[in-house]
């Protein structure tokens, strides 16, 4: 049976929110527009606009609403110290790769966007204040697959830290790739990390059982996890055709068998059958 990706964010998001006990770990996420920009920047400091269908990062903007104290003389003066005369201003930042503008209306903001954005549906997400490692941001990855069983199990974890000034953490775009145990090695005590990593394990499987519910051909996800500084989790988005190899860099190799040997059960283009070798047969002879 052929393996189901679905390339829609938003559908797979609709899916998931179907479930109430997957529903607290969904940032609020809508379907991109002024008004919904408008709104969320009213709710919101930060706000991520991504393509619906994309991947590595591409075309993921941040959106993000500052408010000025200026001086008679324009200067820019904190809240705490305001001087007399001196008034509020917002101001609206859009970033995207390793650029910043800066736009003094709701309106000049959306316009920038809808250029980049060229009419193509986009969605439009509360940001979410990731935890950091050595001062950098990252977030999680967690690859989930069908069991030979059938049964969802979470085969993989890792972690991504952003390159220096760039608003996603994928490794396309820069990041670097480290284990989930160094990671939040900065943050909680060992036991705290075996809990987080039970709680990580147990959210993937959950989902994957979700999105089998409208999807049944689905066979593998790599749901992107954000933990923010409370060390609360947010799934920013799923993966349906998530990357294998990058689980073959770290040091206990019986990780990355684990994960080949369930994607050739299911039948994962490139990773061969289940119980045969990935090397070349002798050709049959005729005698």
């Amino acid at each position: 049976m052929r393996i189901q990706r679905v390339p829609s964010k938003w559908a797979k998001t609709e899916v998931i929110l179907l479930n109430r006990s997957l529903t607290p770990y969904i940032p609020d996420t809508r379907k991109y527009d002024p008004a919904a920009l408008s709104e969320m920047l009213g709710l919101y400091e930060t706000v991520y606009i991504k393509p619906d269908r994309g991947t590595y990062g591409c075309g993921v903007m941040r959106a993000e609403r500052r408010s000025l104290h200026l001086t008679p003389s324009g200067t820019e003066q904190s809240g705490n110290n305001e001087e007399k005369g001196a008034h509020s201003s917002i101001l609206y930042i859009l970033r995207y790769g390793t650029k910043a503008q800066a736009y003094r209306s709701i309106e000049e903001l959306h316009q920038a966007i809808a250029e980049r954005t060229q009419g193509r549906f986009y969605l439009i997400q509360k940001g979410i204040s990731l935890l950091c490692y050595k001062k950098h941001p990252f977030d999680l990855r967690v690859l989930v697959q069908k069991s030979p069983e059938g049964r969802w199990e979470t085969t993989g974890l890792l972690g991504r830290v952003a390159a220096p000034q760039k608003i996603v953490t994928n490794y396309h775009n820069g990041g670097r790739v480290l284990s989930v145990e160094a990671l939040l090695g900065e943050h909680m005590k060992h036991n705290e990390r075996l809990a987080m990593i039970t709680h990580l394990k147990n959210l993937g499987a959950d989902t994957g059982r979700q999105l089998e519910t409208a999807f049944p051909g689905m066979k593998e996800i790599g749901l992107d996890v954000a933990m923010d500084d409370h060390h609360d989790l947010w799934i920013l988005e799923v993966n349906t055709l998530p990357s294998l190899v990058v689980f073959k860099m770290f040091e206990d190799k019986s990780i990355y068998r684990k994960i080949r040997r369930y994607a050739a059960a299911y039948g994962r283009a490139g990773f061969g059958s289940p119980g045969i070798s990935s090397r070349r047969k002798p050709i049959a002879r005729s005698h």
